[in-house]
């Protein structure tokens, strides 16, 4: 099946496009109502993430309104430990929670990585149907967790403010922590490579917590995890290459060593200037971000000011996704988006009018 928009793929092999490609990280969420329909009649978060037709509905509410160069699934990070059986829930206002936490070495041992299309072929599904649907239109990504962050929420029970019972393992028996990251690494490379199979045209690690580390602890408990699962992912398919994306937040003071992990991108949050991490880079990498979600409150004014500000930053060439820092807020109005979306189409076309594109 020929793809119609491949300028996502092209930007993340830095190769030359007509404008900044976009997508927006939570790209289906609370902010939209079709998705809170939709969502409603699941019955519950998790109820539509099993249900593929209802997944794949809400994966592409988004590509109606807005002009976006990529569809993400519509899953959840946790998925993984939810099929390692530690009973994954939600409770409205208070995020994830696990019945089961992990906290000690004996229950870290017992625990094995799941069979990706055996134990979560409702995402396997999911990925096809979509596949199926866009026909074409845009790529599809496909996404996980890196192994830390799924650890935090696994030994925290849930969501956590000062990750105390997942940093006490780590200092205090590090091997245990090692056990416990190694089998959520060779889970997640088993998971994105089944996407694939089943039809995700990139994919994207979130280390959503990375950045709660010290700088030795980075490199030693996530970004060693996060480089072995890039070392073991599928990298051609559909006779095609297979992009993939590290996004660590808060982790821009690392970008050099995110860099020698293997990614074709790296993923930055506001906290990084774009013209800075270029320069630290390169053309070793594309770069994907980076708006504050929070601008998008602002007058379409400001919007504008801010994506063209954003887009100087990065200057001219290729090698450039433009993406929210870190998620859309649910409260964003669907307004303020369009506006965003006709800045970035007004605005961009001026950074890669001067390329050839072969």
């Amino acid at each position: 099946m020929e793809l119609k928009n491949d300028r996502f793929l092209r930007a993340l092999a830095r190769q030359p496009v007509d404008r900044t490609p976009v997508w927006m990280m939570r790209q289906a969420g609370r902010y939209l109502p079709e998705y809170r329909a939709a969502r409603a009649d699941a019955g519950s978060f998790m109820d539509l993430c099993r249900n593929q037709d209802l997944a794949c509905e809400v994966t592409l509410q988004p590509l109606e309104r807005f002009p976006l160069d990529a569809a993400i699934l519509f899953s959840d990070i946790l998925t993984i430990p939810d099929a390692m059986g530690l009973g994954l829930y939600f409770e409205t206002g208070e995020g994830p929670k696990f019945r089961k936490p992990i906290r000690t070495a004996e229950e870290v041992a017992a625990l094995s990585a799941p069979d990706a299309e055996r134990d979560l072929d409702y995402v396997m599904r999911a990925v096809s149907t979509i596949r199926r649907e866009l026909n074409g239109r845009v790529p599809l990504i496909g996404f996980s967790g890196s192994p830390w962050t799924l650890a935090t929420y696994m030994v925290e029970g849930s969501s956590s403010k000062d990750f105390r019972h997942v940093k006490t393992m780590l200092y205090d028996t590090p091997s245990v922590m090692h056990d416990l990251l190694d089998t959520l690494a060779t889970a997640v490379t088993d998971y994105l490579n089944a996407q694939i199979r089943a039809g995700a045209q990139a994919v994207q690690i979130f280390d959503t917590w990375g950045g709660v580390l010290t700088t030795p602890a980075y490199l030693e408990f996530s970004l060693r995890y996060m480089e072995q699962i890039v070392a073991g992912l599928i990298r051609e398919h559909e006779g095609r290459r297979v992009p993939v994306i590290l996004f660590t937040k808060n982790g821009g003071h690392w970008l050099e060593e995110i860099v020698q992990a293997g990614s074709d991108a790296v993923g930055l949050d506001w906290s990084t200037e774009l013209s800075s991490a270029r320069a630290r880079v390169g053309d070793k990498v594309a770069l994907q971000g980076n708006l504050d979600p929070n601008v998008l409150f602002a007058r379409p004014s400001a919007i504008r000011a801010e994506v063209g500000r954003i887009l100087e930053s990065y200057g001219e060439g290729p090698g450039h996704v433009f993406n929210l820092g870190h998620g859309i807020s649910q409260f964003t109005n669907p307004d303020n988006v369009t506006a965003f979306m006709e800045a970035l189409h007004d605005l961009s076309p001026a950074y890669h009018r001067n390329i050839s594109h072969g």
